[in-house]
């Protein structure tokens, strides 16, 4: 099958980075004196663009960003993305493992999963100064390679990250829901990211999670206004999108990649919640 263009710490040129599960470079590093374009591909780790001056383009699932001063995108494992930075642009880019933060920890876990959702988080200068004084600690330890250097890039990344939570909105959308209620329903969207292609029955998430259809669906519809079937319907097209655009599979392989033994039946499924067909979809946005 054709997939699409994958990115991985473990793989990346031993330059680039020290560790397998973290890395921290300036964005001028990156540049190395010209534009960087990107095309379209998914990592296996979560990536955060922090931009301090410059011009460009962050594409989250086909969701377009214009690069802005003091702005911070964010990227979870498995979207698609594509990136434009213009030469002269300023700042830091962070790529890690989940397992980097030691999520076994409830909290740690937990603003991981917020941190991850929040996408775009334009703040004032006074704001963005503090979380970069973060970052230089970060880049200053991790240049050093001194002994323990990892952990103190690890404390003051969760430092980051639980700063960026606290202050920035949640990408996603709530309404009622809170403690929880909130904390049930970003796990819930996690599952559902990391199993769709073969589970898409509600029942089966609510017995990973021990709740009952009646209390799942509650969770949904207080956190998004939608059910948790819907949130799996998303998610399937979502997932196809992603296949159609940034690779060349036929439809019926993209079908079968999603758990579908009849294309056809895939095609109408796929029709019905986006208005296209798979193939008049991919030609449209191309």
């Amino acid at each position: 099958m054709n997939e699409i263009p994958f990115r991985s710490l473990a793989t990346a040129a031993t330059s680039l980075r020290l560790s397998d599960e973290f890395d921290i470079r300036s964005i001028e590093q990156v540049l190395g004196g010209k534009d960087v374009v990107q095309a379209l591909h998914r990592h296996d780790h979560y990536f955060l663009l922090v931009l301090t001056t410059g011009e460009g383009l962050h594409e989250c699932d086909f969701r377009p960003h214009t690069l802005a001063p003091h702005t911070i995108y964010s990227m979870r494992p498995g979207q698609v993305h594509r990136l434009e930075l213009k030469v002269g642009s300023t700042g830091y880019i962070l790529q890690f493992k989940a397992d980097f933060l030691a999520t076994a920890e409830q909290g740690a876990r937990l603003v991981l999963r917020r941190a991850g959702h929040i996408e775009v988080f334009h703040t004032d200068p006074k704001r963005y100064d503090a979380l970069l004084f973060l970052l230089d600690r970060i880049a200053r330890a991790y240049a050093s390679r001194q002994e323990g250097h990892l952990h103190i890039a690890r404390a003051y990344l969760g430092a980051f990250l639980a700063d960026l939570v606290l202050h920035a909105p949640a990408m996603v959308p709530v309404s009622e829901a809170k403690g929880y209620t909130q904390e049930r329903l970003e796990e819930l969207l996690e599952l559902i990211e990391t199993h769709v292609y073969d589970t898409k029955e509600v029942g089966a998430y609510a017995k990973l999670m021990h709740l009952s259809t009646f209390q799942l669906n509650a969770i949904a519809k207080a956190g998004t206004g939608r059910t948790c079937s819907e949130l799996i319907t998303d998610q399937i097209i979502l997932e196809a999108k992603r296949y159609l655009l940034a690779t060349t599979e036929q439809v019926a392989q993209v079908a079968d990649r999603l758990g579908y033994d009849d294309p056809s039946y895939f095609i109408r499924f796929f029709k019905k919640h986006t208005g296209h067909t798979p193939e008049g979809f991919r030609q449209k946005s191309r």
